[in-house]
């Protein structure tokens, strides 16, 4: 399995990126009031934190060495206070903050996904499901750190060592001269590891990245790694992602880890400074000790900014790089572009089809249909056969605009379909895959996925229309019963059956059956043989099918040949003609045998056993 398709995963932008700020304001500007008031709680902590050591410094100045027992109490008692007003505070900024970072994180997140399913099918083509998937989780997740320990703890962090360094300077600026004089020092190493920082982060994304898309891959296609006993690869290349991903991240602790402790290095080596110089200072008369203390104090809470500052540029990283592909994947616009919301949608349509010279290519040079014209009347029954890649799916693909057409035009009740409003376009058009999907969740939700407020008594008919209630009420729980990812524990022909019922509860004015019963056996086709006919009354159908015994009596047959139609005609006539339905049925059936298994659109006049010689 490869990793190719992934490169945007490797490249991280700048660190800041005033565009990428400009655009997610957007999403914060609802939260102002919030983040109002966690910048007005962070001030209240800060100055909490602050005033303690001062308190600390009067305590031994101005009572502990004068003896006053009393002072010592009531200062302490102010001291308690403090700590009962910064914990109190920071707890409320911190919710405030956390409350910020989901709402604006929910919001960004239903937005996206709203975005996703507003695209059309060749952006589909090109993105893989693994990486869409971490837009919307990963890269979205990631700006909650962003709220929670980054924008007002940054104007926070960078106010308290203002303020710190005022302090300082205000109690005695040749402590202060001492205090700051490693600070150059600390400065260079910080440029030396934010590169290092830097780069371990991004091999960590990667490596996440890498990650995922093998996780996605293998686990879609489990089935088949089983069935080709390739489970001791998929092991060993799963390992060695793991593992690189591994040593990534312990790179990225070691960085890190060590810039920590090399900040709490440089603040001791700070504090000895003081009290040696200080302790001179108290000697010759020139400092007093509470002074010293409240120094010492103020110089360990000005390391531990300088600590988070450098941790919030890993974080900043992050969300910066995590909102470049969350506004590249928003900036991408639908190919497929419907009109206005307030155009009128025309009602239930008759079901008259008509593609008018439509030519389409999925790629440069990779022409699929070339200038096909046909007409399908309302009610009318139509098959259309030919070899894989002929060009059959795209047709159908068209009709409900998954793409649109290089040229020529499609229209639906002489009316150009891409004039009429997609909802509408596509609740006209019922459409039953030979890939039988099924969501999570029950059997009556999946019978009634197009209208959740369809009742309990159509969701019922329908599957009893095409059969399927016999399975249903076996099952436990009947209607209730739930269906796992995929449809995971149902057979192939149960899942095909409630695919039917789904249809037939969509009630749609025009049935496309896309080698719908491709996977059926004949026992199963025998019993929604009639449901099906039932289906397509009155409707406008297409039927796709590689089992031409299926379709032999359709009004009209279509053959579709290096994406033209060659021939037109029904069952018996194509046969007659010799031409290519003639070898395509031939190929399915020797010139001995009668073609065996029950027609989808049998008639009267046309029995499906039909000797292939005949004519």
């Amino acid at each position: 399995m490869t990793t190719a398709g992934h490169h945007e995963e490797e490249v991280l932008g700048k660190a800041y990126d005033a565009r990428l700020v400009r655009r997610m304001a957007e999403y914060v500007a609802p939260q102002s009031r919030l983040i109002a008031g966690s910048v007005l709680l962070m001030f209240v902590v800060m100055g909490a934190q602050l005033l303690q050591p001062f308190l600390i410094k009067l305590l031994i100045d101005d009572h502990i060495l004068a003896g006053d027992s009393r002072g010592v109490a009531g200062l302490a008692l102010v001291y308690f206070l403090a700590l009962t007003v910064e914990l109190l505070a920071r707890y409320g900024q911190l919710y405030a903050m956390e409350l910020t970072g989901q709402n604006v994180i929910r919001h960004l997140r239903d937005r996206v996904f709203r975005h996703l399913l507003s695209l059309d099918s060749a952006f589909f083509d090109r993105y893989p499901v693994g990486r869409l998937m971490t837009r919307v989780t990963t890269d979205i997740e990631s700006l909650a750190d962003l709220f929670s320990s980054g924008v007002v703890s940054l104007l926070g962090d960078s106010v308290k060592l203002v303020a710190i360094v005022a302090l300082l300077w205000w109690l005695d600026w040749r402590l202060a001269c001492v205090a700051f004089a490693i600070c150059p020092v600390l400065f260079l190493l910080s440029v030396l590891f934010r590169g290092r920082i830097r780069q371990a982060y991004r091999d960590v994304r990667r490596r996440i990245a890498r990650m995922n898309a093998y996780l996605q891959e293998s686990i879609s296609g489990v089935l088949l790694v089983q069935l080709f006993r390739r489970e001791a690869i998929s092991r060993r290349e799963f390992a060695d992602i793991n593992a690189d991903h591994r040593d990534a991240d312990l790179r990225s602790v070691v960085y890190e880890s060590s810039f920590s402790a090399i900040i709490e290095l440089v603040g001791t080596v700070a504090a000895a400074l003081i009290l040696w110089y200080g302790g001179g200072q108290i000697l010759r008369g020139a400092l007093t000790f509470g002074t010293l203390v409240a120094f010492l104090e103020y110089t360990a809470r000005f390391f531990g900014p300088i600590r988070d500052l450098s941790g919030f540029y890993a974080v900043l990283q992050a969300a910066m790089a995590s909102l470049e592909r969350i506004f590249a994947l928003l900036d991408e616009r639908p190919a497929i572009v419907a009109p206005t919301a307030d155009a009128p949608a025309p009602e239930r349509a008759r079901g008259r089809i008509e593609f008018e010279d439509v030519r389409f290519a999925y790629g440069p040079g990779e022409e699929v249909l070339h200038g096909v014209s046909l007409r399908v009347e309302p009610g009318e029954r139509v098959a259309i056969v030919g070899a894989t890649g002929s060009g059959k799916t795209t047709l159908i693909k068209l009709l409900i605009r998954l793409y649109d057409a290089a040229s020529g035009s499609i229209r639906i009740d002489g009316r150009d379909i891409r004039s009429l409003p997609l909802p509408h376009l596509r609740r006209q058009v019922g459409v039953v895959l030979q890939d039988h999907f099924l969501f999570t969740g029950s059997v009556a939700f999946n019978i009634a996925f197009a209208d959740p407020a369809l009742s309990q008594e159509r969701i019922e008919a329908a599957a009893r229309a095409v059969h399927a209630d016999g399975f249903i009420d076996r099952l436990p729980g009947g209607y209730a019963a739930p269906v796992r990812e995929r449809g995971g524990n149902l057979s192939v022909g149960q899942k095909q059956l409630l695919s039917f019922a789904r249809a037939l509860a969509f009630d749609p004015a025009i049935l496309v059956l896309d080698e719908a019963t491709s996977s059926v056996d004949t026992e199963t086709e025998i019993r929604i043989q009639d449901a099906l006919m039932r289906l397509m009354k009155g409707r406008t159908s297409l039927v796709i099918a590689h089992r031409l015994s299926t379709i032999v009596g359709a009004d009209r047959i279509l053959v579709v040949h290096h994406g033209r139609i060659v021939e037109e005609g029904t069952h018996r006539a194509l046969l007659d003609r010799r031409g290519i339905y003639h070898r395509l049925y031939q190929l399915q059936f020797n010139p001995e045998e009668k073609a065996s298994g029950p027609a989808l659109l049998a008639s009267p006049e046309v029995s499906p056993q039909v000797d292939p010689a005949a004519g």
